[in-house]
């Protein structure tokens, strides 16, 4: 197992972690795995690439761990009361969404390749932002928010990049069956 795939596999590992400190309400230490994790992301693509490290496998955990960070952070969050349900409702359709046009382009076609779109990434990245933020309002009681700010650019961008998931995998499956 290379560095990449062994961080990968850390963050994974650290789901159970970081939903208990929320659920006991340990949030100064959630935050803190929720940041480690986000340093090892970075970290091992960087190695991943920079060392010609890339593998099938680590493409494969890599996503995996990503998501599994995410949804529980929203769900975890939404459970303690601290992420507005709908958010989360929106969060998870989309990616309930997208693994079930995955599956079935798959059947479909034989075919399915996994490439993350711009506005995937961009929501995602947003996606993490929101998170950390409530973290911090909830810890720090700030006056200022930017949360709902958040929450309502984060409903745009989930929404919208499951609508061209389903275009794109739509046109796919099309182009497939008439050639």
């Amino acid at each position: 197992m290379n560095v990449p795939n062994f961080l990968s596999f850390c963050r994974i590992f650290s789901v159970p972690a970081f939903i208990l400190l929320i659920l006991n309400n340990h949030l100064h230490w959630a935050l803190f795995l929720f940041i480690m994790a986000g340093i090892t992301d970075a970290l091992d693509g960087y190695i991943a690439k920079r060392f010609d490290l890339v593998t099938k496998l680590g493409e494969f955990l890599d996503p995996l761990a990503d998501k599994l960070l995410i949804t529980s952070g929203f769900i975890t969050l939404t459970i303690s009361g601290l992420m507005p349900l709908w958010i989360t409702l929106i969060v998870v359709t989309r990616d309930l969404v997208i693994i079930a046009g995955a599956v079935v382009f798959q059947v479909l076609t034989g075919s399915l390749k996994m490439e993350p779109l711009v506005i995937s990434k961009l929501n995602t990245v947003i996606q993490i932002i929101l998170i950390v933020s409530i973290m911090i309002e909830n810890l720090y009681f700030l006056k200022f928010s930017i949360v709902p700010l958040l929450l309502i650019i984060v409903s745009f961008t989930t929404i919208l990049s499951g609508i061209i998931y389903i275009f794109i995998w739509s046109k796919r499956a099309v182009e497939k069956e008439i050639s």
